[in-house]
């Protein structure tokens, strides 16, 4: 399928993304390997005109925050923030003060906010421990994300991630999907931090080296199973329900990169349509809007790209990610193809 201009999350007019990322030593052994990635569903306020969402928990070793309410009433309210494991608070914390700075009604004469945190733990290279991320962190990646090109790999959120066994992070894609006299774009952003190397199936891959399994491993040594973060972003008109036919299907473009989805993973999808807003308040009983019929044959080609651009997107996040030395001397190296 034909991607968009700049094969990313941001071909999806109105999403950008930003990034704030950490990298310096602590003390001691210690270093910040770490950051935060922010991806902005729409150029208005998110709060007053709420995209339809949906996720999906492949499996659900995961903590993320917010979820619960997208399943409930099918839309976002703020950003989708991406961190580390152990910051999950801090960005909740700096994102919801800037959604209240932004929204003085939020929590007084209207009603609270739901703050959507998505993580993976990126303890090996990253003295999580530390909780570097501050809220302001959180701030500071909202105010700083654009759209076009789009940093990838070691960066954001990114920055301490594994996959692999070689270097992840940031990843994304995007196909474009023509119906008729209507254009939709389909775009992906990955947060990629799972896998064995020898899992892999993308063609050329050179596997890193790395114990055999039966091989003792010291328990300070050992990598978490990891996990990864799926956000699929469109312009088409869907609902909810559709957008979890969405999510559902990224996971199939996950599934063929090879992973077979480790007991300790969390791999989780949010899928959202900035083509489809809902008001906040009003006195109206009920609303009008425009949604793709289910039965329409562009449904399968929103499918399939959601499929290719998740798919690429973790390919992405490989071939952007450079080798990175973290805590207690830790490299993790850049992925090498034939």
């Amino acid at each position: 399928m034909e991607k968009g201009k700049w094969n990313a999350i941001t071909d999806v007019e109105g999403v950008s993304v930003g990034h704030v990322t950490l990298d310096r030593p602590g003390d001691g052994d210690d270093y910040f390997c770490t950051g935060v990635t922010a991806i902005l569903p729409h150029g208005g306020n998110w709060f007053e005109e709420k995209p339809a969402a949906a996720s999906f928990v492949l499996n659900g070793f995961g903590k993320t925050a917010g979820l619960v309410q997208v399943e409930e009433l099918g839309v976002l309210e703020s950003p989708i923030m991406l961190t580390n494991t152990f910051s999950v608070g801090a960005v909740l914390e700096g994102t919801l003060q800037y959604m209240l700075d932004e929204n003085p009604a939020i929590g007084d004469s209207t009603s609270s906010l739901n703050i959507v945190v998505g993580e993976c733990n990126d303890s090996y290279l990253n003295s999580m421990r530390k909780m570097a991320v501050r809220p302001d962190d959180a701030v500071r990646a909202i105010r700083e994300a654009s759209g076009g090109e789009l940093a990838q790999g070691a960066v954001g959120a990114g920055k301490g991630m594994i996959c692999y066994g070689a270097k992840g992070g940031i990843g994304s894609s995007s196909r474009i999907v023509e119906a008729g006299s209507r254009t939709f774009t389909v775009g992906t952003l990955v947060l990629t931090n799972f896998g064995r190397g020898h899992e892999c199936r993308f063609p050329g891959w050179i596997p890193p080296e790395e114990p055999a399994p039966e091989t003792p491993v010291a328990e300070e040594e050992k990598r978490p199973d990891g996990s990864v973060i799926i956000v699929v972003a469109t312009d088409a008109p869907l609902d909810a329900r559709q957008l979890k036919r969405i999510a559902r299907r990224a996971a199939i473009g996950l599934g063929r990169t090879g992973t077979h989805i480790h007991n300790g993973s969390g791999d989780i999808i949010i899928a959202f349509s900035n083509g489809l807003l809902t008001r906040h308040g009003g006195d109206e009983m009920t609303v009008t809007r425009e949604i793709i019929k289910d039965d329409h044959p562009v449904m399968n080609d929103l499918f399939e790209a959601a499929i290719a651009s998740t798919e690429e997107a973790i390919l992405q996040s490989l071939l952007n990610a450079e080798t990175t030395t973290g805590r207690k001397g830790r490299v993790v190296r850049k992925a090498e193809f034939r």
